[in-house]
């Protein structure tokens, strides 16, 4: 694979960690702000509105341009942000710091996918988008545990400080390895044009499939310490030993759902769901006890990230015309459902709900994206179906 591939990856496992070290640095970063772990939760959802609503924005209006550009940029800029939040006296400051690296963020993976896709041939895109990619896996694996560890041994904003190297780092690869010739993905096309590409229900209701499994996910994972310390009993120096098992059981989801895309997507990304939803009420159990609840954990995490392969493929097949823009909208539509789901957890426990409960959130969400999913697996069959 061509180093600059590498070097995509490490730019996406900082890009990932940056968003997933919070949950981990949460109870650190609360008290020395001086704010409620509710509201220091928020910073979750403020990051992924941003992802949200600047990513597809920017992937448009900077369709033009050269993507080496592009990504080198965004990763600069991403550098610079995690120094603002790591100098932020305030959680006003850490707030809009945390808003600059989530434009980048959103603007990366489409950016990204196009890039990876003109640097090999086309029998060798598969693996070249698998090792893209894996840099958010081993994020949740690596960056999340140790980004914790790190804050931990000398504090939350050393994590900041890492997790901005990183990115400086990837970003010199970049300016080093990547082609100048590296292209848009979407050339001259309009707004309208590519927008239009994603009117096929296997988009529309990816997208909303996606947002509902992410909002489950986020009630749970933006507090998924606090309720490991309060409901678990669990110490604080173990705390990363069970969020590695969690990224263990990420990696095995990613190359499970890879297989199942391979094997019957559809299928497989229902039966998902529903394994899903099913875990999620066993974790109204498990987390009262430390053996069943690492179970749980590594459980849940398989699942989490298996439903995530098929999906994808779903919206780049259907929307292939508007590679750019189908790209970034992946992204929104995860980030829609980690805002919502950061939200909603800071919402009950703000109203007074146990950390316990917050689980139960995840059994709903996760049976509503099995409705979705089902309804369009129906919608594809019947129009297969369908006399001409």
């Amino acid at each position: 694979m061509p180093i600059a591939i590498y070097a995509l990856a490490l730019a996406a496992f900082a890009v990932g960690t940056a968003e997933f070290v919070i949950s981990g640095i949460l109870p650190q970063l609360a008290a020395d702000l001086t704010v409620g772990i509710p509201v220091a939760g928020l910073l979750v959802t403020a990051y992924a509105a941003g992802v949200a609503v600047g990513g597809p924005v920017i992937t448009v209006l900077t369709a033009r341009f050269s993507q080496r550009a592009v990504l080198i940029g965004l990763m600069l800029t991403f550098a610079a942000s995690q120094v603002l939040c790591a100098v932020a006296p305030d959680y006003g400051l850490l707030l809009a710091a945390r808003l600059i690296s989530a434009c980048a963020h959103g603007t990366f993976f489409g950016a990204g996918n196009v890039v990876v896709a003109n640097l090999v041939p086309p029998e060798r895109r598969g693996g070249a988008f698998s090792l893209f990619i894996s840099g958010i896996t081993v994020a949740n694996l690596l960056g999340l545990p140790g980004g914790t560890a790190v804050g931990v041994a000398f504090g939350w904003r050393v994590t900041f400080l890492a997790v901005g190297a990183l990115g400086l780092i990837a970003a010199l690869v970049l300016v080093w390895q990547l082609p100048r010739t590296a292209p848009g993905g979407s050339g001259r096309a309009s707004f309208g044009a590519q927008w239009r590409e994603l009117r096929h229900q296997q988009v529309w209701l990816s997208y909303i499939t996606i947002a509902l499994v992410m909002i489950g996910a986020l009630a749970f994972g933006t507090f998924q310490v606090p309720i490991m310390l309060n409901v678990t009993g669990l110490s604080p120096d173990i705390i990363p030993i069970y969020l590695l098992i969690g990224g263990l059981g990420s990696m095995l989801g990613i190359w499970a759902g890879g297989r199942g895309t391979d094997w019957k997507p559809m299928p497989t990304l229902i039966a998902v769901l529903l394994l899903q939803a099913l875990l999620y009420f066993t974790m109204l159990f498990a987390m009262h006890d430390k053996v069943w609840m690492t179970v749980n954990l590594f459980a849940t995490s398989i699942l989490g990230f298996a439903f995530s392969t098929p999906l994808q493929a779903r919206v780049i097949g259907a929307a292939h015309r508007a590679p750019n823009l189908a790209s970034s909208l992946i992204s929104t539509a995860f980030n829609i459902g980690i805002a919502a789901g950061a939200a909603i957890g800071a919402g009950l426990l703000g109203a007074g709900v146990s950390y316990a409960d917050i689980p139960a959130v995840g059994v709903v969400t996760s049976l509503l994206a099995a409705g979705a999913a089902s309804l369009s697996f129906w919608l594809e069959r019947r129009a297969s179906v369908r006399p001409a």
